[in-house]
């Protein structure tokens, strides 16, 4: 896919943010990276809306915080995974998506800080979401979610995370989800796809970077697990299972393909999925969603596959 020059409104709001947070350097030490990354994003966190109850809390000793808006309960539900590449991030870092999403579809949105790489190495993830998951599916009730309509959903890494869970659940016959919206996901370690070549040095995330939170996440090739379709969704020879799918890309991304190939993939076995491609946007652009129109039309779109995927069990025309 050849991009379309990038949005100058994201590069305005990326060269203000690079201004007020001084120049990132992925050769940081990773407690050095994920202090410097929390305190940028608590910089520029967006105001929750008011009308939104907020409660922390611990399930089984991963950290979950949860947002629900007024009216009648239940709700549909809305687990989400952090993205960071698997090395940073947490309910700090992703405050803003969750509640606005909340919010504006109308679910109560439970985001959740899993364990991290490298100290933790895949499927901590997965086993996390899954702790998670099972418990809103028992408790849901108590804090205004319809056990029935769940949405799984995750950011970057945390698409990868989402996916993964998605399919182990299939794979052990579980109950099937409402449906899952991928943003921006890393689903594969090849990095050879032309995405990657284009996108090689992209503002976000670069190749160099993805590299380092794969091997992260997974370990050294030669010893890591860099096999299982639970850690790399694309290696997947069976998607039977998994619930209608939203999936947005970036064109200036190097994960572009990543989301494409797994969007294919779904189609071929006959499962509901869109895809939704940002040719002028570059990855995580949900950050920039209040300085750009274009991601926040991006934003928008996301926010409706939630709603109808929560609400009515409908993929977004």
């Amino acid at each position: 896919m050849a991009s379309l020059p990038f949005d100058p409104e994201m590069q305005a709001y990326l060269a203000e943010q690079a201004r007020l947070n001084g120049a990132w350097d992925p050769d940081w030490p990773l407690a050095r990276q994920r202090q410097v990354w929390e305190a940028e994003c608590r910089r520029a966190r967006a105001k929750r809306p008011a009308r939104l109850m907020v409660e922390d809390l611990d399930v089984e000793g991963v950290h979950v915080r949860i947002f629900r808006p007024p009216g009648e309960d239940p709700k549909p539900g809305l687990v989400h995974a952090h993205g960071g590449g698997w090395t940073m991030g947490s309910c700090e870092t992703h405050d803003d998506l969750a509640a606005e999403i909340a919010d504006q579809a109308d679910v109560v949105s439970v985001l959740f800080s899993y364990r991290r790489a490298p100290e933790h190495r895949h499927p901590a993830q997965i086993e996390d979401g899954a702790k998670v998951l099972a418990w809103v599916r028992s408790a849901g009730r108590a804090i205004g979610i319809d056990p029935a309509r769940i949405v799984l959903s995750g950011d970057s890494a945390g698409g990868q995370v989402a996916a993964g869970l998605a399919l182990s659940l299939a794979r052990g016959g579980e109950r099937p989800l409402r449906g899952l919206v991928l943003i921006n996901p890393g689903l594969s370690a090849t990095m050879d796809s032309e995405s990657y070549r284009r996108n090689s040095n992209a503002p976000g995330l670069s190749r160099g970077e993805m590299l380092g939170y794969l091997t992260a996440f997974l370990g050294p090739k030669e010893t890591g697990n860099w096999s299982d379709p639970l850690a790399l969704p694309n290696l997947a020879t069976n998607v039977s299972g998994l619930p209608p799918s939203f999936i947005t890309v970036a064109g200036h991304d190097p994960l572009f393909d990543d989301g494409v190939i797994f969007h294919e993939k779904l189609k071929a076995a006959g499962i509901p999925a869109v895809l939704r491609a940002e040719p002028a946007l570059a990855h995580s652009y949900w950050r920039a969603r209040h300085h750009s129109k274009a991601a926040m039309a991006g934003f928008r779109a996301i926010v409706e596959a939630v709603r109808q995927l929560g609400h009515e069990g409908l993929l977004p025309g």
